[in-house]
């Protein structure tokens, strides 16, 4: 059974190919000589769960966003089962290991690989000719970016959440990029200009940025996919 999202195109059918979130938090705002050592500490930490924020969203994703495309949605299982995807490795990375699928950096929702964003869309022309019965594919992912502020003469933190939902068509060339961005309500002091980077410290940031996120897109899409182009 197929999920409609748009009566007047019905005929018109899209997979979901990637459905993941970048757990590396973008800190280009701060010093660069510490990021790797700093990431690094936060993702061990087996308290730095981002699992539930990512399965809320694409929760909404599948059962609101959806209904604002012109087009059909594959089932996932259609997706995630397929035989040939299950044996696709996206180009840079493979099954076992590296930055494709390794679960330090990547949280991918599970059935799906994670497939990152190229210029050329090697990917996603492979990914198109596996799923030859669809007229376009898409990719959603989810990161997290740190940014300052000074409030009242005092440093501060807030984690902003960014969404990057695309398609592509039967050519593999992108017909949109919905990106939207949202940031925490709540926020951290900076120590010596420099973040405390702890999953306590964290993870509700997180948690804050994806809740404003999600009402963000909830507000936004409608909009932005009657004013984009479509398949």
């Amino acid at each position: 059974m197929l999920i409609n999202v748009g009566s007047y195109a019905q005929n018109k059918k899209v997979a979901v190919v990637t459905f993941y979130m970048n757990k590396q938090i973008d800190l280009s705002e701060f010093s660069a000589s510490k990021d790797v050592d700093i990431q690094s500490k936060l993702n061990d930490d087996p308290k730095f769960n981002l699992a539930p924020l990512l399965s809320n969203f694409h929760t909404r994703f599948f059962n609101n966003y959806a209904s604002n495309f012109p087009f059909l949605l594959l089932p996932e299982g259609e997706v995630a089962n397929n035989d040939a995807y299950k044996a696709f490795i996206p180009i840079g990375g493979d099954n076992s290991k590296g930055a494709y699928d390794d679960k330090h950096y990547f949280l991918p929702v599970d059935g799906y690989k994670v497939i990152l964003p190229f210029v050329s869309h090697a990917n996603e022309r492979k990914l198109i000719k596996i799923f030859n019965q669809c007229d376009g594919v898409m990719k959603v992912y989810v990161y997290f970016s740190l940014v300052k502020y000074g409030v009242a003469g005092m440093g501060v933190v807030k984690i902003e959440a960014h969404s990057d939902i695309s398609l592509y068509n039967k050519d593999g060339d992108q017909i949109f990029s919905i990106k939207e961005a949202a940031k925490s309500r709540n926020m951290n002091t900076l120590t010596g200009g420099i973040p405390k980077m702890t999953a306590d410290k964290i993870l509700p940031m997180c948690q804050s940025a994806m809740d404003e996120l999600i009402s963000t897109v909830q507000k936004d899409l409608p909009k932005l996919v009657k004013n984009g182009a479509t398949l």
